[in-house]
């Protein structure tokens, strides 16, 4: 017997799912139950890839568009957990709240999203793709390579990520960027036989302050930004003189940077600072990279870039959709507005040009924190609103 697609039960769920912890590349627990639970809803076609992604399609009419409902398997580390007010893995429901790491970041929305999709089989407008995807909080390695792989082609992505009712059309993108500088190493008692590479850091460092006064800014998404948050030592012992000093940025870019203008922009400020090297010091610009393995054992060595995006506010589906969901107050349409932090929608509209809006409960506030929680009510609104949404956004797009 097949499972109701109720609020109760996705409440329920999301609590078993909170209690799996599941970091970056350790997510298989957790896509086990997700896979499990699509089964016993009766979704069709139930399947993980071999990234390690859970998808499952309920079927609709056929007369729209399909519509990818997604949301990410990972969650951050939880920290102490004796700074927590109630556990990070109890999945408790308590005060009106569903509490625990993942509670609103994201596999609160993900139950929602799962059983809303089980609620609308046959009678949606077009078929209605439940797809979960892993890394996404290092990245989006499972989004870039499921929508790479052709094996889902939607109309439209739907990002549950925490919007407190709102509809969200976009949002900055994040690169990490390296300078490393080289010099060589020698003992600290003959400083005269070495090339310090720590001599660059401090005109690197006031280059990198030089750019981040100089960003540009978007009307909605607000100003691009960029600030130093690590310098890597080697060798790291105190009486050796480094030959390698990284320095890591942290940029919160705008729809359309790339990693060839990034790193040109770097580069320039730096020149601009230190327009001749001293003998025997160089540095080199670069994206910074990082070996990802799925917890399938794909292993891929990945850009650390997440992109930004940006959908038009009056593009017809995202004014559909501010319609259809509305307020919890009844005061007219949803609020449109971006994201302050990056998503999945990066990979979906940013590289794919896939329409992609953020809708879920949740309030952007307890993401990663040691108090995240869920408000039930609106969570019971949310899962309601789900299915209004989606019938809105395929419609619309339906006849353009």
């Amino acid at each position: 017997m097949g499972r109701d697609a109720t609020f109760e039960n996705a409440l329920s769920f999301a609590s078993d799912l909170i209690r799996i912890p599941g970091l970056p590349g350790q997510e298989g627990d957790v896509a086990r139950r997700v896979r499990e639970e699509m089964v016993a809803l009766g979704l069709d076609d139930v399947r993980v890839d071999e990234v390690g992604n859970v998808i499952g399609v309920a079927r609709g009419r056929g007369e729209a568009p399909a519509a990818l409902l997604n949301c990410h398997l990972d969650v951050v580390a939880e920290g102490a957990h004796d700074e927590w007010e109630v556990p990070p893995f109890s999945g408790a429901v308590q005060d009106g709240y569903l509490h625990g790491r993942g509670a609103m970041d994201i596999k609160g929305p993900l139950a929602l999203q799962t059983y809303a999709a089980a609620s609308m089989m046959g009678s949606a407008p077009g078929d209605v793709i439940v797809a979960h995807t892993v890394l996404e909080e290092r990245g989006g390695l499972g989004m870039k390579l499921l929508l790479e792989s052709g094996a889902v082609e939607p109309g439209v992505v739907v990002i549950g990520e925490a919007t407190h009712g709102d509809v969200c059309i976009g949002h900055r993108g994040r690169a990490e960027v390296e300078v490393a500088i080289v010099g060589s190493a020698g003992h600290a008692s003959v400083p005269d036989r070495a090339r310090n590479a720590l001599d660059l850091v401090g005109d690197v460092l006031a280059a990198i302050r030089d750019l981040a006064g100089h960003q540009e800014s978007d009307p909605i998404l607000g100003r691009s930004s960029l600030v130093a948050t690590m310098i890597d030592v080697l060798p790291e012992s105190r009486n050796v003189i480094p030959d390698s000093a990284v320095i890591t940025i942290d940029w919160r870019i705008l729809p359309g940077d790339d990693d060839a203008t990034l790193i040109r922009r770097v580069r320039d400020a730096i020149e601009a600072r230190l327009p001749e090297l001293p003998d025997g010091l160089g540095y080199e610009v670069r994206m910074a990279r990082e070996l990802q393995k799925t917890y399938t054992g794909l292993v891929e060595d990945k850009n650390l870039l997440t992109p930004g995006f940006l959908m038009d506010e009056d593009h017809p589906m995202i004014v559909a959709v501010a319609e259809a969901v509305g307020r919890r107050d009844g005061a007219g349409p949803a609020t449109i507005r971006p994201w302050q932090f990056a998503t999945d929608g990066g990979w979906s509209c940013g590289v794919h040009g896939i329409p992609t809006v953020g809708f879920a409960p949740g309030e952007e506030r307890y993401a990663h924190t040691n108090r995240e929680r869920l408000d039930v009510e609106e969570a019971r609104w949310g899962f309601e609103r789900y299915p209004v949404l989606v019938e809105a956004a395929q419609r619309a797009l339906a006849h353009l």
